[in-house]
């Protein structure tokens, strides 16, 4: 039986510093930006830092800057179906609003060859306010995509018809956000605990998530899944003296954590 873990710790690196002392509760949050063609060699967007505003029931809620790669963007090399991550990180589970997006000055759009400065009405003091309007549940990674239309985002203020005059381009972003959970997760219990128990999400003949009981935590949570329906199989280990059971049919819902309960092994 091949043992993959496809639990969402890819999305894993950073606990925000925006949860308190108390909160043990956390899911997985990814920001993710692309774009739709437009009529420009290139459109580069200096994106310095990404925000969202929190209500997770801690006294940091509020806007809360998010670990972000910041750097200058080439919208034009994000089309047909290419992407980038702008953030990946822990967040604490509760409702998000609003993202906002900070940018520099380094930004600029490519004609005919000729690099002309691109500036900003929104965006820059302020920030680019965007509705999101997602429940985080804990365990299930959640995903932003922010659509960015280059097309009718810049704006050339030139009216001349004078081709060859250089042009005054000015940026009002439009874009479409996407927020979706990206899997499903299970949770339960096991008992008795004298020694880690290993448990196990199958689909078929393989090990799609796996996570461990101990005597110090007997919960587990099995992360990464699919819409589906697994089998949830208890392996104690040779020495415990309890056998290895299975829960089958547990069904699993992309957005949501099926609850199997209490486990008790049996000797």
């Amino acid at each position: 039986m091949r043992k993959r873990n496809f639990l969402a710790g890819l999305f894993v690196l950073l606990l925000m510093a925006a949860c308190s002392e108390n909160d043990s509760t956390t899911t997985s949050f990814v920001v993710r930006l692309t774009d739709s063609p437009g009529d420009y060699e290139q459109v580069n967007i200096d994106i310095q830092s990404v925000e969202v505003h929190a209500n997770t029931g801690n006294q940091t809620d509020g806007w809360v800057q998010l670990p972000t790669n910041a750097g200058v963007y080439d919208l034009l090399k994000l089309t047909n179906g290419a992407e980038t991550v702008l953030v990946d990180a822990n967040f604490p589970t509760g409702m998000v609003s609003q993202l906002r997006l900070h940018l520099g000055e380094n930004n600029s759009v490519v004609v005919d060859g000729v690099s002309y400065p691109l500036f900003t009405t929104s965006g820059d003091e302020s920030g680019l306010k965007l509705l999101i309007n997602a429940e985080l549940i804990e365990g299930i990674t959640y995903s932003v995509l922010l659509d960015f239309d280059a097309a009718r985002s810049v704006i050339n203020t030139n009216t001349s018809s004078n081709t060859t005059q250089a042009g005054n381009y000015v940026l009002k972003p439009v874009i479409r956000t996407i927020t979706e959970a990206q899997d499903g997760g299970i949770k339960g219990i096991v008992n008795p605990i004298d020694q880690n128990v290993a448990v196990y999400a199958i689909s078929g003949l393989d090990t799609l998530s796996t996570s461990y009981a101990t005597a110090g935590n007997n919960n587990f949570f099995l992360g990464g899944l699919a819409d589906g329906t697994y089998t949830v199989t208890f392996d104690p280990g040779d020495l415990s003296g309890y056998t290895t059971t299975s829960i089958e049919g547990v069904e699993v819902t992309v957005g949501s954590v099926a609850d199997v309960g209490e486990t008790v092994l049996i000797q």
